[in-house]
């Protein structure tokens, strides 16, 4: 059974769920005001076996349902259908946990304004779980994507020197922990093709449950 956090977070996020076979295009406000980093997110879908929603603009629906009609270009046309010709399309595996691994916790909980962030860290309003070395020097870490309150998206990052000490796992499901007390669920998206991070959400307690998610994003 879906977990019921899981549930209430897809429904809110993308306008619809659960969804019936194929893909179905649903409106959503959200998708026209800024997500939470203050920027917009066009379109976002969740897709889980054969079926999937693909939440846009109200006022965008009807073009973009026209352009399901050809799967084979659904990716590369969905930018311009929504409005925003020039951006990206994320192609991900989704990934959620409602039971991290019991890995033990590495990582203090710190502003995101403190000296010596990487950029992408400063763009969260909310404390970050960061591990730094001896001298203060950050190492890696995890930010939380605050979609809605049911549904906490986790990110993470670790500078090259620090790769492979098992960090980034350990971050992880640290913070999913954190996620879960809060009453959400903790999910983590991937880029399909990057099988370093593939590695690090198993490890965590994130397996892959053949769920994608899709969606244009600004660079």
């Amino acid at each position: 059974m879906l977990d019921r956090r899981l549930h209430l977070h897809l429904a809110t996020w993308l306008g619809q769920w659960p969804a019936g076979p194929g893909l179905h295009v649903v409106g959503s406000w959200r998708r026209a005001r800024p997500a939470w980093d203050g920027r917009l997110r066009p379109a976002v879908a969740v897709r889980a076996g054969a079926s999937g929603v693909l939440s846009v603009p109200p006022d965008r629906v009807a073009a973009v349902r026209e352009l399901t009609r050809r799967p084979d270009r659904l990716l590369r046309a969905l930018p311009g259908a929504v409005g925003h010709t020039g951006w990206a399309t994320h192609d991900d595996v989704f990934r959620w946990s409602v039971a991290p691994a019991p890995l033990p916790d590495v990582g203090e909980w710190i502003s995101p304004g403190t000296a010596g962030l990487p950029s992408w860290l400063r763009l969260f309003d909310r404390a970050v779980l960061v591990v730094r070395d001896d001298e203060g020097r950050y190492l890696a870490g995890v930010g939380i994507k605050r979609h809605d309150r049911y549904g906490h998206e986790l990110a993470v990052g670790t500078v090259p020197a620090a790769r492979g000490r098992g960090l980034a796992r350990r971050l992880v499901a640290q913070a999913a922990r954190r996620v879960l007390d809060e009453g959400a669920v903790p999910t983590y998206l991937h880029d399909r093709r990057n099988a370093a991070s593939a590695r690090v959400a198993q490890a965590a307690g994130f397996s892959d449950r053949g769920w994608r998610s899709y969606g244009v994003y600004p660079s």
